[in-house]
């Protein structure tokens, strides 16, 4: 086992130096996304007790994303990516921090913490996808991402475990005359999640990332190829704004209390995590799209089983196939998007930051048509009706993005595009 340990240690050292210095920064970062991703919903949900306004915010968040992106090409005009990558870290600790010492949750406030913090993510991701295409190549980007994946699972399971653990013990709690309730929990929670986003601050600044050559990011025309690729971003947006919004609200409807959101996300974290870094190890380009319609077959199985049991049974079953879905399909969906940048950059003379602002605005597109589905399924039916069937409707949606997938591989490969 030692010897394995270090042989895969030896590998990762093998890699460049700031592709090297990247994946720790988002190892330390990956401890922060679970905050966001699960428990800041459930804190809505147990403040409020709605569902839309749940929804709502998660609108107003990736909202403040898109605009971000913009504001970020303005910027790296004039500053380091790095520099706004830190930034994005830090301001996503400082957001969390504010929402958590709200005194009361109403939908104004709710707006602006989720344009906020979609701020913070919005400098995050635009600057990590930037920084990860100048540091890898299509060669090693299957590692690259299966070991982040590695990371982010794990963390999932680390994480909901620890703040369930935190919230369940904490009611009644006193010390230096403070008696904790589960919102000081929440506050204690989010403390710790900013001493963290400096820590990846600190490994960052490691790195020595370089900025765009051309300056020039907003086109509204684009390659054949890269429209292609941004149905597909639309499609994953579709299922991202419900992934984010949904586990939450089902398992506090028909589990229990935020300690199942950790328990039933570690059941099958630490195997996928396992067959995750695998896969990112031992795999290569030809087999992406094999990868990628595995995760969206599990996700499909998952959503019927839960439209059917809508129950704590049917939960549990659609949770764990999300737990093995999100990763695998991020393993082969983020590869074959840097491809398709490399490709179209190349060809288009521009840029690659161009392609990622796009490309947010077509995964923003699928959330919001994906939450405002749900949102009037709600109003107009029932919130069991939309429980029950909007995530199916969306793994159904989902299936058409395999052979687009395909589709989009085979193209960037293919000779015409080089």
């Amino acid at each position: 086992m030692a010897a394995n340990i270090l042989k895969e240690l030896k590998y990762f050292k093998s890699m460049p130096h700031d592709m090297r210095v990247l994946l720790i920064t988002n190892m330390l970062y990956a401890l922060v996304l679970p905050v966001v991703e699960i428990f800041i919903g459930a804190y809505i949900m147990r403040n409020t007790n709605d569902t839309t306004l749940v929804a709502s915010f998660q609108i107003a968040m990736y909202t403040g994303l898109v605009i971000a992106s913009f504001t970020n090409g303005v910027l790296l005009k004039a500053f380091k990516v790095n520099y706004l990558y830190s930034f994005g870290i830090l301001l996503s600790g400082i957001s969390m921090s504010g929402m958590m010492f709200l005194s009361s949750v109403t939908l104004p406030g709710l707006i602006i913490a989720g344009l906020i913090l979609g701020g913070a993510s919005g400098f995050f991701w635009t600057n990590r996808y930037l920084m990860a295409l100048n540091t890898t190549n299509d060669e090693n980007r299957n590692y690259f991402f299966g070991l982040e994946s590695f990371f982010f699972t794990i963390s999932s399971i680390i994480v909901p475990l620890w703040i369930g653990a935190v919230l369940a013990k904490i009611e009644g709690f006193e010390i230096l005359g403070i008696t904790f309730d589960i919102n000081k929990g929440y506050q204690f929670v989010t403390i710790i999640v900013f001493i963290i986003t400096v820590l990846a601050v600190i490994s960052l600044s490691r790195g020595k990332f370089v900025n765009p050559e051309q300056k020039d990011f907003l086109f509204f025309k684009f390659d054949k190829l890269w429209n292609y690729q941004m149905i597909l971003a639309g499609l994953k947006g579709l299922v991202q704004g419900f992934l984010v919004t949904a586990p939450a609200i089902l398992i506090l409807r028909y589990v229990g209390h935020e300690g199942s959101l950790g328990l039933i996300q570690g059941v099958s974290g630490a195997l996928t995590a396992i067959i995750l870094y695998l896969l990112g190890r031992y795999t290569n380009a030809s087999h992406r799209s094999i990868i990628f319609a595995i995760g969206i077959t599990i996700f499909m199985f998952g959503t019927l089983y839960n439209s059917i049991a809508l129950s704590a049974t049917g939960v549990i079953v659609f949770v764990l196939c999300k737990v093995f879905f999100q990763p695998l399909h991020d393993l082969a969906y983020f590869p074959i998007m840097m491809k398709v940048i490399d490709v179209v950059s190349k060809k288009e003379n521009r840029n690659k930051y161009a392609y990622i602002m796009n490309h947010e605005l077509g995964l923003y597109a699928g959330r919001v048509l994906g939450l405002g589905l749900f949102i009037a399924l709600v109003y107009f039916v029932s919130e069991t009706f939309a429980l029950r069937y909007a995530l199916v409707i969306v793994a159904a949606l989902q299936m058409l993005s395999i052979p687009l997938a395909n589709l989009i591989i085979k193209k960037s490969y293919n000779e015409d595009y080089e």
